[in-house]
């Protein structure tokens, strides 16, 4: 019997032996450069690398003004008072994710064409994990976005202290997921060694890993839709409850402030919605890359056409954020050229542009705490301080 046990022992220990060194054959392969051009060659990849493309040469150039344009509104947050409030990390981390992406993107398309095989497999998987982690920042930052907004609705807290510990822990959150999902082919979620389960698209990545991809992607985008409403329902509901029975002041003070977060939700829903816009073609593509065989769709040999699209909503955004704030708007304008658009007196110089001309006098409110019963608001106008209507509703909400 003893005998018997020491055997079966023995044997399992063979048996992890055997996987350990298969697993170690397996991450070898990580430093093969012929993986790549046998994977390329089973999906018909190969041909016209040689160069690279025009359209390629012209997404150079949106990357760089992708980076560009959100380094400066980086910089613009990070300078300006104002913006040191908590809802305004969220915002800089999405602006952070999009200057990342113009990294990533420009990255991909100059290690592209006949650089592709020059790398090996753990070569191709940074190159492309570092898009899609880039691009899951942005979608769970938005989510970010849509849960602080949403929280804040919920409890009616003004803007305090504690906030920034939860802004801060939304953001190492949306990171930490982001580098998880874009990590999972490297740790083995690929098709290395199973050519039949390839994506044409991406062809070292599992069609399975794609498709887990895109649903994630899509059900947090559906999440922060779903949030959202939720918010202008609450938003309406409350604004039409409270003023009822409240003094003129106060009311009016009410209608004020719904009027700002009304503003700041309509900014972040422009760019969800753009968001959405730009990459809703690249999703579909890979839904069809994952239920069609390989060399069986002509169109998923078109995918950097549909990048391209996709890559256009990092160029946008920074562009939103500057024509639905003034606040931001003033922060940029500063930040490039105050002596050429400014007057000695602080006002914007008249120069045709109405969506230019706003004040940068220097009454304006810097970002500090406030005493109890004042409210700072953010949104696309100026800041404004006033008596809380809220705490005047609810003032067990704010008792120390």
């Amino acid at each position: 019997m003893l005998y018997y046990d020491y055997a079966f022992m023995h044997l399992e220990q063979v048996q992890q032996l055997f996987s350990f060194i298969s697993y170690l054959q397996f991450f070898c392969e990580y430093q093969d450069k012929s993986v790549i051009a046998k994977h390329y060659n089973y999906t018909e990849k190969l041909s016209n690398r040689d160069r690279l493309k025009p359209e390629s040469i012209a997404l150079l150039a949106v990357c760089v003004l992708i980076i560009l344009e959100n380094t400066v509104v980086l910089l613009a947050i990070w300078r300006n008072k104002k913006f040191h409030l908590p809802m305004y990390y969220l915002l800089g981390n999405l602006t952070l994710s999009d200057l990342l992406a113009g990294i990533a993107y420009m990255t991909n398309i100059l290690l592209s064409g006949k650089n592709t095989l020059k790398l090996t497999p753990l070569m191709w998987f940074i190159r492309e994990g570092g898009v899609f982690i880039t691009l899951a920042a942005s979608i769970i930052s938005l989510l970010a976005i849509a849960i602080e907004r949403h929280v804040t609705m919920v409890t009616m807290r003004p803007y305090h202290g504690a906030k920034r510990g939860r802004m801060l822990a939304l953001i190492g959150a949306s990171w930490a997921v982001a580098g998880f999902l874009g990590i999972l082919p490297i740790l083995g979620w690929n098709c290395i060694r199973r050519l039949d389960q390839c994506s044409t698209v991406l062809p070292l990545y599992a069609k399975s890993y794609i498709l887990c991809c895109v649903s994630v992607f899509s059900a947090v985008l559906l999440a922060i839709v779903v949030l959202y409403v939720r918010v202008f329902r609450i938003v309406r509901t409350n604004t039409q409850r409270q003023r009822l029975g409240l003094s003129g002041s106060i009311r009016k003070g009410l209608a004020r402030k719904s009027e700002k977060y009304i503003a700041l939700l309509k900014t972040v829903t422009i760019v969800l919605g753009v968001f959405i816009a730009c990459w809703l073609p690249l999703f579909i593509l890979l839904l069809i890359d994952f239920s069609c065989p390989t060399r069986g769709c002509p169109v998923l040999y078109k995918a950097e056409y549909f990048l391209g699209v996709a890559i256009i909503n990092s160029l946008l955004n920074p562009i939103i954020y500057t024509l639905t704030s003034k606040d931001m708007r003033r922060a940029i304008l500063r930040l490039l050229c105050r002596p050429c658009l400014m007057t000695s007196d602080g006002q914007v110089k008249k120069i045709g542009m109405p969506f230019l001309e706003c004040s940068f006098s220097k009454t304006e409110v810097p970002s500090q705490k406030l005493e109890p019963g004042l409210e700072t608001t953010i949104s696309s106008g100026n800041v404004i301080t006033t008596p809380s209507p809220v705490k005047a509703l609810y003032p067990k909400l704010f008792k120390s």
